[in-house]
């Protein structure tokens, strides 16, 4: 039984070491500012998952010879936006959010008994003088409660920010998903800003930005 219970006791006393340890990281970390996350790669991500639409047949491309426009081109000179896997976009978020929730309650109850025995088995209980001053009432109970509550909740939020998103995937159709995320460090929190989406290339602005929305 002893041999058996010395592994139980190591791992028990490992955990509670690693414990400490990780309590000590967090009590010295007090009054500083958080760490942000490093920039890695999303599609390497726990949970990505590549975008599958159903997309239309892909068109034949021709040649003209001697031509100076290239076929797909939306300008005479080259495109500086992203078009490609691994391309950077920049995404405007304008976002504003407002909510007001508002409740109230009220509830009411009154309740009144009255009991009493004037005669048993034949025989009168009161008599005489106590008969006219409790005239068959032996019990009187009378009882009132009430409730009122209120409660509301307004809550308004704006945010406007840029955040650079990259190309992950190349559809069929020449439509890009992107994604993008952003870390916000306010009043010693840290604030995530996720972007993901599907971009139409021609949305991109001439300075390779787009619109949230």
């Amino acid at each position: 039984m002893y041999p058996s219970s010395r592994p139980l006791i190591l791992a028990a006393l490992l955990a509670t070491g690693l414990g400490g340890c990780s309590s000590i990281d967090r009590l010295s970390s007090i009054g500083e500012r958080p760490a942000l996350t490093a920039i890695e790669n999303p599609t390497t991500q726990p949970g990505y998952k590549p975008v599958q639409m159903p997309m239309p047949k892909p068109e034949v491309v021709s040649y003209n010879a001697n031509s100076l426009w290239r076929n797909g081109s939306r300008a005479f000179f080259k495109d500086q936006r992203a078009r490609q896997i691994g391309d950077i976009l920049t995404i405007t978020v304008n976002f504003t959010d407002k909510a007001n929730i508002a409740n109230q309650t009220q509830r009411s109850r009154t309740s009144k008994e009255d009991s009493g025995i004037t005669d048993f088995a034949g025989s009168k209980l009161l008599t005489g003088s106590a008969a006219s001053v409790l005239p068959g009432r032996i019990l009187s109970t009378d009882s009132a409660s009430s409730s009122d509550g209120k409660g509301s909740v307004a809550r308004q939020e704006a945010l406007q920010t840029n955040v650079a998103a990259v190309v992950t995937q190349l559809l069929p159709n020449g439509n890009l998903v992107v994604e993008g995320k952003q870390e916000i460090r306010v009043n010693y929190e840290i604030r995530e800003l996720i972007v993901a989406g599907i971009v139409r290339p021609e949305d991109i602005q001439s300075d390779n930005t787009i619109d949230s929305s």
